[in-house]
């Protein structure tokens, strides 16, 4: 990344040590991957170092430290030559002011006595010649303090950002996937300029290359200024939904941010004060970045689009059989969610190896059938063909051979490894879209099969096809598997149970 045509830029020398902050928070775990990539040396700060260190390249060094701490500082700032300060208390319990100020203090302190050339802060737009909330005052105020050390300061101000995982995004998602018609007050209609969580990293990857002369406050948002509303309406567009919105002035933030809580993964503490932000309006006044940097940001639709479809690769990637925790999962009824998606896990031990456990599975479907509750299945066949689906009518294209793009009754197949891994997609007729993957690990000697069906639900009514079928899924998906493993392991050797277990990605 370089500045515009009419600057120099400044190279930042691979051997210049970075230090981030934040990097086990969203924008700066998303940050960190980049600078990794970029090849710089790169040093991050924790207060639990050993909660990061397994997250990092092995060429990134992971140090203690914690802001409110000052004399844990001087460790991880030593040799220095960039920092960036992604830290605020938003989630902090009593005057997350108070301890905004005191984390910024003693960095800024620690910062110049260990001869930092220079910080890059991300902080918050609003119109500082208005009344703020005191969170959009807190990351302005702290800019205030970073600069007041003498290290020369770059500060992002940047309104609601749009990534898949990020709050608002969350929000967002929460209250379109379940409330197809809703009150909403006027904060829905507030002006703001989202930004993609990939321009906001473009920007703080760029500012390593901006001279120290440039530094300074600089506003940065999409392409469109939109509102709450429009968001939510963009993001029902893209998920193939409709919303009805009541607007109902008279709801304070205090009743929205408890109503978030019960609707959406926001708790009220957080809700309160993002909700406190959002009734000011977060636009940018001052388009000098745009002139300065070279980033040229997305609009909302492709934000939001990009969001999706990064959800989609993050979660087409996961294994489960490395998700679930040696201790395992705290079990809920209906599944887990992952994102927008629920997710039922159970796994089966085999005693074969696991090439022959697999067997089974890459015969599933067509004429072998799906091993148990057949007739349940071609109910199920004769239903879709009803409602214009493809039933199960189409069988496979062999008995024993599988190729992803192949079709399995009303499946298709998405991803395969001989041996190892099958995940089959749903053409059948459903509110919202549908898996079923199989993978299976071991030896020679045993081999345990994981059994995973996903749900991605389209609003209400897809929930509850989920949970109104769930007890039935239960009883064909746990029948299934039970026939699978008998039919892979000799007959004088039996497995124990199935257990279900949930894995949460949150």
């Amino acid at each position: 990344m370089t500045i515009g045509t009419d600057q120099t830029p400044v190279e930042v020398p691979d051997e210049s040590l970075i230090l981030l902050t934040g990097a086990t928070g969203y924008v700066g775990g998303r940050l960190l991957q980049a600078l990794e990539q970029s090849g710089h040396r790169l040093r991050c700060m924790a207060r639990r170092p050993d909660f990061l260190t397994p997250k990092v390249a092995p060429s990134t060094d992971v140090v203690a430290g914690d802001v409110l701490d000052a004399d844990s500082l001087a460790t991880a700032l030593q040799g220095v030559h960039t920092a960036y300060y992604l830290i605020h208390s938003m989630g902090a319990t009593g005057s997350f002011e108070e301890q905004d100020r005191l984390a910024a203090a003693n960095f800024a302190t620690a910062a110049k006595t260990a001869g930092v050339a220079r910080i890059i802060y991300l902080g918050g737009l609003g119109n500082d010649t208005q009344a703020l909330s005191p969170h959009l005052r807190s990351r302005q105020e702290v800019g205030q303090i970073l600069r007041q050390s003498g290290v020369p300061v770059l500060e992002f101000r940047a309104s609601i950002v749009i990534g898949s995982g990020s709050l608002s995004f969350e929000m967002i998602r929460s209250l379109v996937e379940r409330l197809p018609i809703m009150t909403t007050p006027k904060w829905v209609s507030t002006p703001a300029q989202p930004i993609a969580i990939e321009d906001l990293i473009a920007y703080l990857m760029a500012a390593l290359h901006l001279p120290v002369a440039q530094y300074r406050v600089y506003e940065i948002g999409g392409a469109d200024q939109v509102s709450y509303a429009d968001i939510m309406q963009t993001y029902a567009r893209h998920r193939g939904m409709y919303i009805r919105m009541i607007p109902v002035p008279m709801l304070s933030p205090l009743i929205s941010s408890l109503w978030l809580g019960l609707i959406t993964p926001l708790y009220a503490r957080i809700g309160r004060k993002l909700i406190l932000s959002i009734v000011h309006s977060t636009v940018v006044l001052d388009d000098t970045a745009l002139r300065v940097f070279d980033v040229r940001p997305m609009g909302i639709d492709d934000a939001l689009r990009h969001a999706l479809t990064n959800e989609d690769q993050q979660f087409a990637a996961t294994r489960w059989s490395d998700a679930l925790s040696s201790s395992g999962a705290v079990p809920s009824w209906g599944g887990v969610q992952f994102g927008s998606r629920l997710v039922d896990s159970r796994t089966a031990p085999v005693a074969t190896s696991a090439a022959k456990a697999f067997n089974p599975i890459a015969r599933i479907g067509g004429h072998t059938g799906w091993y148990a509750w057949n007739w349940l299945w071609k109910l199920r066949g004769a239903l879709d063909l009803l409602v214009g689906g493809v039933g199960m009518r189409r069988g496979r294209p062999s008995p024993d051979k599988v190729q992803v793009g192949d079709t399995i009754d009303f499946w298709r197949v998405e991803a395969y490894e001989p041996g190892r891994l099958l995940r089959l997609a749903a053409e059948m007729r459903v509110p919202g879209r549908a898996w079923l993957e199989f993978e299976v690990t071991g030896d020679e000697s045993s081999a345990v099969i994981r059994q995973t069906a996903i749900f991605d639900p389209v609003g209400l009514f897809g929930l509850a096809y989920w949970y109104v079928l769930y007890p039935i899924h239960q009883l064909v998906f746990g029948g299934m598997l039970r026939q699978i493993v008998a039919a892979a392991q000799p007959a004088d050797r039996r497995a124990p149970e199935p257990q279900t277990r949930f894995r949460d990605s949150r």
